[in-house]
């Protein structure tokens, strides 16, 4: 059962979206990818208030590089329309259970970002999570 609302066009929109932000560093990073973003829809707290659909969270201003490069517009294939399904469906993987933001740094990951503690590294790509009193939301359960 879906944990957020989707579309087949919202599966292939998400699809893209983990394919241009992590396809570099495999499966398990794009389902991670796949994690914020599901979280940011479901959290409904700082950056992320408001945000109720797949569309509005990846075409969010300024949410993601590759929406603004233009690698964001290759096709989706079928493996990472796989991947959007599960995570749609409420697949989640530490260090992204619960993170709203991930980026990927040219060295170390720093302990805080945008005020936000760091949660994790997966190869690449930084892990950080709110803390549970301003943004209560990302912490319950499906």
């Amino acid at each position: 059962m879906a944990v957020v609302k989707a579309t087949s066009a919202d599966i292939n929109l998400l699809a893209r979206l983990l394919r241009a932000e992590a396809e570099g560093d495999g499966v398990l990073a794009m389902l991670l990818v796949g994690n914020v973003g599901i979280n940011r829809i479901r959290a409904d707290c700082s950056d992320f208030k408001g945000l109720r659909t797949i569309r509005e969270m990846v075409f969010q201003p300024h949410a993601f590089e590759a929406t603004i490069h233009g690698y964001f517009y290759q096709r989706a294939r079928s493996s990472e329309k796989r991947l959007a399904r599960r995570v749609v469906d409420g697949y989640q993987h530490w260090p992204a259970k619960y993170s709203l933001w991930y980026f990927k740094p040219p060295g170390a990951c720093p302990q805080t970002w945008y005020d936000q503690p760091k949660v994790g590294r997966y190869k690449a790509h930084c892990f950080y999570e709110p803390s549970a009193e301003t943004c209560q939301n990302v912490y319950n359960t499906f």
